[in-house]
């Protein structure tokens, strides 16, 4: 499978480097959408990629799939052109807050006949979720995430304190930047209308703890997911990076689990 990616940061290098350096046997990154090609030049060299400031000329190049690894406002601004084109893969989830958005791709993927691939982040078990909630049958979906205090901007906090009890949707309204999960969460199971978030900052923890509990016809589950950060950008977990290989090498098989 050859591989795109829109955004040349801490994810898109990590890709370049387990796929491209690592002599991947299935995926290959090819094609790297940048705004600033000086900037990045050197990676045309370093990964074997073709670099693209311009979205349909990336788009007309030779890869099967695009990920993109950028932020909000690029998924808001080139998302809807590339599903017209591409299957594609979407990491800066936050974007589908905005339920227009999230309508207006699912319309254009069924009319393009292109699929847009969510990976699971910093979680998991969502696919427990979504076979529960297949046949509306959740009762409950509940996320507590610890993060430090500094991250949350409370760096002289001494103890733990909770800066959000309520729903995901308005957890994500008002901590953008740390509510990805929450979208994630809602989106496989209950909606983020439904979706209990309660958000703690605390200066003992070094990284980003995240407690699902799942209650409904089926019985109860909980998970727990302590993030280790990436060691070349700390905003952003390791596994939310591992996450995005995992799938697309899931794509690629002929036997596939869950």
């Amino acid at each position: 499978m050859d591989i795109g990616i829109i955004g040349a940061g801490a994810i898109a290098n990590v890709m370049m480097e387990r796929i491209n350096h690592d002599r991947h046997e299935n995926l290959r990154v090819k094609s790297v959408f940048v705004r600033n090609e000086e900037k990045y030049q050197h990676l045309e060299e370093e990964f074997g990629i073709t670099l693209y400031t311009d979205l349909e000329a990336f788009l007309s190049s030779d890869i099967d799939i695009v990920v993109e690894a950028a932020n909000g406002e690029v998924v808001k601004s080139h998302m809807p052109e590339v599903l017209k084109h591409k299957d594609a893969m979407l990491i800066s989830v936050g974007a589908l807050a905005d339920g227009a958005l999230v309508a207006e791709l699912m319309q254009i993927a069924k009319h393009h006949d292109h699929t847009l691939h969510l990976p699971s982040g910093a979680i998991g078990g969502l696919d427990l979720i979504q076979n529960a909630q297949s046949h509306g049958e959740l009762e409950r979906v509940k996320l507590t995430t610890r993060k430090p205090a500094a991250a949350l901007s409370y760096e002289d906090l001494q103890s733990e304190r909770v800066v959000f009890d309520g729903r995901a949707k308005e957890a994500i309204t008002l901590y953008p930047q740390n509510m990805n999960v929450a979208i994630i969460l809602g989106m496989a199971g209950m909606g983020i209308e439904e979706t209990e978030v309660l958000l703690i900052a605390d200066p003992n923890v070094d990284r980003n703890i995240h407690h699902i509990e799942v209650e409904g016809a089926f019985g109860r589950a909980e998970f727990k997911v302590e993030n280790q950060p990436l060691p070349d950008n700390p905003k952003t977990s390791y596994l939310a990076a591992i996450s995005i290989l995992g799938t697309l090498e899931r794509m690629n098989r002929h036997f596939r689990i869950g």
